[in-house]
C-alpha cells in the first residue's frame, strides 16, 4: 500500500477543516445548546423521563448521531465532488494509486472530521445534563463505523451528483427526514403499535438504539441487530464504491 499517497489526500483534506477550526467548533457547540434549549427544556418540562432515564439526557445520543451523520454525508461528498468539478480528480487516478488508498484518503479524513464533532457535541451534551456511558468502548465502536459507514455513502453521493443542488438532495430529503423519524428524540414504544412497525423499517433505528444502548443500557431493538445493521450498511458502501471504480461509473464520464 503506497502510505505516502494515502496520506497525503487525508492531509489535503484535513487542512480544510483546521482552516475553518473555530466555525468547525463552534458550530456544533450553538447547535447543541439550541437543542437542548427546545427539546430539552420545552418539551423535558412535559416529559420527564423515558424508559427510566431524564429526557434531557436521553436526546443526547440521537443528537450526536444527528450530526455525525449529516457531517459525515456531508464532508465526504464535498471532498470527492469538488476535485471531480474542478478536473483535479483525473491527477489522482492517474497517479499511482490504487482505488483503495484514495478512498481511504477521502474516507478516513471526513470520518476523522466527523468524530471530532461527536466528540465536541458529547462535551458539551455534559455541560447540560448529567451523562453516565455504560459500554464506553460499545459507544466508540458504533460512532466510529458511523463516520465510516455514512463517510462512505457522502463519497457515493459526491460521485453521483453532477451539480451542487444534487449534492444536497439526499442529505435533505432522504437521509434527514429518516433521522428525526428513527427515534433520535424518543423511543419508539411510545408510538402506536402501527407506527412502530412503520418505524422498524426505518434503518437509521437501528443505528440510534444500538448507541443509545451503549449509554442507558436500553434500546428499541436488540443490539445485536443494531450492530448487524451498522456493519451491513458498511459492507454494502464498500460493495458500491468498488463497483464505481470498476465500472469508473460518473469518474470517467
Amino acid at each position: 500500500m503506497n502510505v505516502m499517497a494515502v496520506k497525503a489526500i487525508y492531509l489535503n483534506e484535513m487542512s480544510r477543516f483546521f482552516r475553518t477550526i473555530g466555525q468547525s467548533f463552534i458550530s456544533p457547540v450553538i447547535s447543541t445548546s439550541l437543542y437542548f434549549v427546545v427539546f430539552g427544556a420545552a418539551i423535558g418540562s412535559r416529559i420527564q423521563e423515558v424508559e427510566g432515564v431524564p429526557y434531557g439526557a436521553f436526546i443526547v445520543p440521537g443528537l450526536i448521531m444527528l450530526s455525525v451523520i449529516m457531517q459525515s454525508i456531508s464532508n465526504a461528498s464535498f471532498g470527492i465532488y469538488f476535485p471531480k468539478f474542478i478536473g483535479t480528480v483525473f491527477e489522482v487516478l492517474s497517479a499511482p494509486v490504487n482505488y483503495l488508498e484514495i478512498v481511504l484518503g477521502y474516507v478516513g479524513a471526513a470520518a476523522t472530521k466527523s468524530l471530532f464533532i461527536g466528540l465536541v457535541i458529547l462535551g458539551t451534551a455534559s455541560l447540560f445534563v448529567d451523562l453516565s456511558i455504560q459500554h464506553p468502548l460499545a459507544m466508540m465502536a458504533f460512532l466510529v463505523l458511523t463516520c465510516l459507514s455514512f463517510s462512505l455513502m457522502g463519497f457515493i453521493i459526491g460521485i453521483w451528483a453532477k451539480n451542487f443542488e444534487q449534492l444536497q438532495l439526499v442529505p435533505l430529503l432522504i437521509v434527514t427526514p429518516l433521522v428525526f423519524l428513527g427515534g433520535s428524540f424518543y423511543s419508539v414504544t411510545m408510538l402506536p403499535p402501527f407506527w412502530q412497525g412503520v418505524t422498524h423499517l426505518n434503518p437509521v433505528l437501528y443505528l440510534i438504539s444500538g448507541f443509545r444502548w451503549a449509554f442507558f443500557g436500553v434500546a428499541d431493538v436488540p443490539i445485536g441487530i443494531s450492530l448487524g445493521a451498522i456493519c451491513l450498511f458498511f459492507v454494502v458502501c464498500l460493495t458500491i464504491i468498488w463497483w464505481i471504480f470498476r465500472t469508473g461509473w460518473r469518474i470517467r464520464d
